[in-house]
């Protein structure tokens, strides 16, 4: 980076592959993305160790070269707070954290949660997807605020025509909180829909992909265009877990598309998607109702989904400011992220 090229005054940094909801908050606060991550080195625990080291050298190069006003950074890792202290420690700049909601109910990351509470109480705000998990972090003497989702800026979609005369997509990523077995066994019982499924289903065992019944199509993953044509094309989204206090984002994926949404009925997800959405407990015979509860009031719930999404985008504007001020951004550079699309 030259010495002339703009430097951001935020910087949002996620040890992961991807992370879309950090990408998003970036944009949105006029800062920038950075993933960091050393995928060669593994998660066992002889390498991982080398992992972290190696994106904590990254972490600290990159900070002290664009030398932001502010950070955000992602956990977990909780560890991935560690080049951030240290970095803010020194230069007097703020910084804030992501927590997604494993990093404080995952029993993984319960092991380190003294870790998480130390950087926590360091940090302006510990940003948390709902109120249970703000209590977690304001039990330890620390600031909390709520950011349930993120506006989503989508690809251009590619023109997608379903095979059903009802469609419905499930959004999933083959991860063990998706009630997957339960899913086919009810999307059997609604023969007269058509469902996709997306994500690699690679990951998942032969004796789970047997049980798919013949009205359900397995895509694969699907790169941004063809996934977003997917969903524009379907009646209705489905984004289903079986872990409490997760926020889904194929949820709200599907709100900021103007599709209604099945999801599963807990609290949190009752709360934020309280309008154009059908809310189902894991069991084939609930998931099978709240499926034909959805096809036969589309033009309803499509009608409530398109308010919800004007809440939504709403309360993310009173969010974003409310970070601003924490974070002691500019007006300046909120206004310019405004001006991009929010």
């Amino acid at each position: 980076m030259s010495q002339t090229e703009h430097r951001p005054s935020l910087v949002f940094i996620s040890w992961a592959p991807f992370c879309s909801r950090s990408d998003g908050i970036a944009k949105r606060l006029g800062g920038r993305s950075y993933i960091i991550y050393a995928p060669f080195w593994g998660s066992t625990y002889a390498t991982v160790w080398i992992k972290y080291l190696v994106q904590a050298v990254r972490t600290l190069r990159m900070l002290i070269r664009d030398r932001p006003k502010a950070i955000l950074v992602m956990s977990p890792p909780v560890l991935a707070c560690t080049p951030v202290w240290l970095y803010a420690l020194v230069t007097k700049v703020t910084y804030a954290i992501d927590a997604h909601t494993a990093a404080l109910v995952d029993p993984r990351w319960r092991r380190v949660m003294f870790i998480h509470r130390f950087f926590s109480r360091r940090a302006v705000t510990t940003i948390v997807t709902n109120d249970h998990l703000r209590s977690i972090v304001e039990a330890w003497g620390a600031h909390a605020s709520i950011v349930t989702d993120v506006p989503v800026d989508f690809a251009e979609p590619k023109q997608t025509t379903l095979k059903g005369r009802c469609n419905m997509t499930l959004v999933s990523t083959f991860t063990k909180d998706e009630p997957l077995n339960v899913f086919f066994e009810a999307a059997g019982r609604v023969p007269e829909v058509q469902f996709y499924v997306t994500g690699a289903y690679q990951r998942a065992g032969s004796r789970l992909l047997q049980q798919k019944p013949d009205n359900v199509e397995l895509t694969g993953f699907l790169a941004d265009p063809d996934y977003v044509g997917l969903l524009t094309a379907s009646d209705a989204i489905l984004s289903l877990t079986t872990l409490d206090h997760t926020m889904q984002r194929g949820a709200y994926e599907a709100v900021y598309l103007g599709k209604p949404v099945v999801t599963s009925n807990f609290q949190v997800l009752r709360e934020s998607f309280a309008l154009g959405t059908v809310h189902v407990d894991n069991t084939p015979d609930d998931i099978a109702r709240g499926i034909r509860l959805m096809r036969d009031n589309l033009q309803r719930y499509q009608n409530e989904v398109l308010e919800l999404k004007r809440r939504k985008l709403q309360q993310w504007e009173k969010r974003k400011g409310e970070l601003t001020d924490l974070l002691a951004l500019s007006k300046e550079a909120g206004a310019a992220a405004s001006r991009t699309g929010s």
